[in-house]
């Protein structure tokens, strides 16, 4: 393999002495500061664009650094000895080495030794110097706070201008508004900007969803209210549903009462003034303190809380028995559910939702549908549930490039109107565009004549007044592909056969069950939690042995798995690109990074720690990893959860073209009326399959609701 410096003089001949020397020296100084083939980019991907003089592109650029980064990064031996090459001219390198380790700066020696007719100017080099500086303190500044070399994730922030009429009325106790105003913020994630300059007003008693791609900050921006980070008025309570109730001895009924810390105090207090009394303790003032509990107890209704929280309880599938189970007794994803039933019952000033039907099954999404859209405060849910949004949203909340725009109305109406102002906007800018240009041609035209010259400059200066409009900032188009890579082959593909299983014998999880799948399939199979939907996608991969009767799958059958859980199945602590490497070896990290490319995981994203990612930036990952052996057949558990809208869209446009079977257990509406054409239903031990789709199936719900009492 060709080294470093044989490269440069390779693509680059008409370089300079003194700018090869500054340039290969960096290769070798900084090679250690080089993370990713961004890095070396960044370093002297600008000084190689202008020694080019417009012969090579970015993208040949970037393919130039790239092999560069390969060997330095080969092995210990190639990292040392890529700028020990003998040069056409005797440079010193270690000189130049020396010097930029010792932290001198080289810069102005090399400018007063460089050539005048040298083809980089000055300013390219400083700005080059000072980003490798820069690295080169902070990996420093890292170092020294964190010598064991453990993984330090980025941490958020957040800044925003005061206002000094706010202050004063909020020192002062005037400010008895509910609504919530934060103006001109900025929010951070490490070094990325994640809102600058933005505005979120939230009008008390409406229920906004946020929206957006992957990655851009919403669960940080919730994260950043929670904590009050952004300043909001301290009378104005906030709950975050962000963590699963601990688990203890607390019956789960009594977990979510004990929310209402106000009536929790009074009965607390009226059973220490009774015993007291009942003991011959009383001093004579408790009767009258027990007559002033009772009733503030009757004002708020003491009486009936216990009623309201089984309810709640109810509606989101615990039975009246799961009610008086211990919280350690439930599993992380029903201790969610009890984080969130204790938060619609503590009925808090702003209520934060991430994602909260990622924990729920249809029946209880429907039941929390009907329930918020009666909310009497404030909601900010982010989601990605279109559904959902479109049930229980009365405003959207757009967060992109940098900053929120707020639309009224549901999800649908959002869609609408967004598209409209793009729309006007792109008309707005190819008018003003179309009269730019008739208004230069006069002055290109007229330029030189001495009698139009008046007219000339009257045209220069309206075109200095114009506003300048920018063209629309389209988001780009999510696109997935899953690889078929196989040879169809004749049926039954898998089929399980009068199938009986339970974990023990006392409790049976399925009985006679009998279900197939082909090539062609694309099933979604739904029921309430428990009922035992991923029990059976583990039976039908093999995971799992059926107690009596037969699992069949073909002898060319491979299959690929997504679990709920699968943030649990990635390695965090290292970048995806090692991830694959370490997972599928033999490959090049060109390949790595096309795979990862065809899931979002591009640029700096897929050098960068697993554990620094999104939710849905995991999700892709794990999808990347999940088809990289190109299997036939997908059994896919809960996909969707924390996937932005266009990647739902985007995973549904795939999964229909990939040539292959596919079964999966999904809550999302919209996904699965994209994609599956047969609905099988989890309950009573078997499977039943709905011929008329999810439409059946959610009426099938609401008729239950009605029965039940909750419509």
């Amino acid at each position: 393999m060709a080294s470093c410096a044989e490269i440069l003089r390779s693509e680059f001949p008409e370089l300079d002495g003194e700018m090869f020397a500054y340039v290969t020296g960096i290769l070798h100084s900084g090679s250690a500061d080089f993370e990713s083939v961004d890095d070396l980019f960044e370093a002297v991907g600008e000084l190689l664009q202008e020694v080019s003089r417009d012969s090579k592109d970015d993208e040949d650029i970037r393919d130039i650094c790239q092999r560069m980064y390969n060997i330095l990064h080969l092995d210990e031996e190639n990292s040392r000895g890529c700028s020990q090459v003998l040069l056409d001219a005797p440079i010193q390198l270690s000189k130049i080495t020396d010097n930029y380790d010792s932290g001198v700066d080289l810069l102005p020696t090399l400018l007063l030794k460089r050539d005048q007719n040298s083809m980089v100017n000055a300013k390219k080099l400083e700005k080059a110097e000072a980003k490798l500086k820069a690295k080169q303190n902070k990996r420093t500044e890292r170092d020294s706070l964190n010598p064991a070399g453990l993984l330090v994730l980025e941490e958020a922030s957040a800044s925003q201008a005061s206002s000094k009429k706010e202050t004063r009325m909020e020192s002062s106790g005037k400010n008895k508004s509910y609504d919530v105003r934060i103006e001109n913020f900025d929010v951070s994630f490490g070094e990325r900007v994640l809102l600058t300059g933005a505005d979120l007003n939230l009008a008390f008693g409406r229920r906004y969803g946020l929206v957006g791609r992957n990655g851009l900050g919403k669960t940080t921006l919730l994260k950043m209210l929670a904590n009050r980070s952004l300043r909001i008025p301290s009378h104005i309570s906030i709950l975050h549903v962000e963590q699963e109730v601990a688990g203890d001895e607390t019956p789960a009924l009594q977990s979510v009462l004990e929310c209402d810390t106000t009536r929790e105090s009074l009965l607390q207090e009226e059973r220490e003034l009774t015993a007291r009394i009942n003991a011959g303790k009383g001093q004579g003032t408790e009767g009258d303190r027990l007559s002033e509990i009772y009733a503030k107890l009757e004002e708020i209704e003491a009486d009936k809380a216990p009623a309201r929280a089984s309810v709640i309880l109810a509606g989101l599938g615990f039975s009246a028995k799961m009610q008086q189970q211990t919280t350690k007794e439930f599993s992380g994803g029903w201790r969610m559910r009890l984080a969130l039933a204790r938060a619609l019952f503590a009925r808090p000033d702003l209520l934060l939702l991430d994602e909260p039907t990622n924990m729920l099954d249809v029946r209880a999404i429907l039941w929390l549908e009907n329930y918020l859209q009666t909310w009497q405060s404030t909601i900010l849910v982010v989601s990605h549930d279109r559904n959902f949004l479109n049930v229980v949203a009365t405003d959207i909340i757009h967060l992109h490039s940098q900053r929120l725009e707020t639309y009224r109305g549901n999800f649908e109406n959002f869609m609408k109107i967004k598209e409209e102002r793009l729309k006007n906007q792109q008309r707005e800018y190819e008018a003003q565009q179309q009269y730019r240009e008739h208004i230069q041609v006069f002055i290109d035209r007229f330029r030189y004549n001495a009698n139009r010259a008046s007219q000339v400059q009257s045209k220069l200066k309206l075109l200095e007044k114009l506003p300048e409009l920018k063209p629309v900032d389209k988001e780009s188009e999510v696109m997935m592909k899953f690889p078929d890579g196989f040879e169809k082959f004749s049926p039954p593909i898998l089929q399980l056969d009068e199938v009986d299983f339970s974990y023990n014998p006392s409790h049976c999880i399925f009985r006679s069950l009998s279900v197939s799948a082909d090539l062609e399939s694309r099933i979604c199979v739904v029921g309430e939690n428990g009922a035992g939907k991923s029990t059976m996608l583990k039976i039908l991969m093999g995971d799992l042995a059926p107690v009596r009767g037969i699992r069949h799958a073909h002898r060319n059958l491979k299959i690929g798995y997504f679990s709920q859980h699968h943030v649990d199945q990635l390695d965090l602590n290292i970048s995806a690109v090692e991830l694959l490497a370490k997972r599928f070896p033999g490959k090049t990290e060109e390949e790595y990074r096309h795979h990862l490319g065809s899931y979002g995981v591009s640029g700096e994203l897929a050098v960068r720690p697993v554990a620094s990612l999104s939710g849905g930036q995991k999700s892709r990952v794990a999808f990347a990893q999940m088809t990289m052996p190109c299997p036939n057949f997908y059994i896919l558990d809960e996909p969707t959860n924390h996937l932005d809208m266009e990647t739902i869209e985007a995973l549904a446009k795939a999964l229909n073209k990939f040539q292959g079977g596919v079964i999966l257990v999904s809550h999302d509406e919209c996904f699965i009326r994209l994609l599956c054409k047969e609905l099988w239903v989890c309950e009573n031990a078997t499977v039943t399959r709905i011929e008329g789709g999810f439409d059946e199936y959610r009426d099938i719900l609401q008729e239950q609701f009605r029965k039940e009492g909750f419509l």
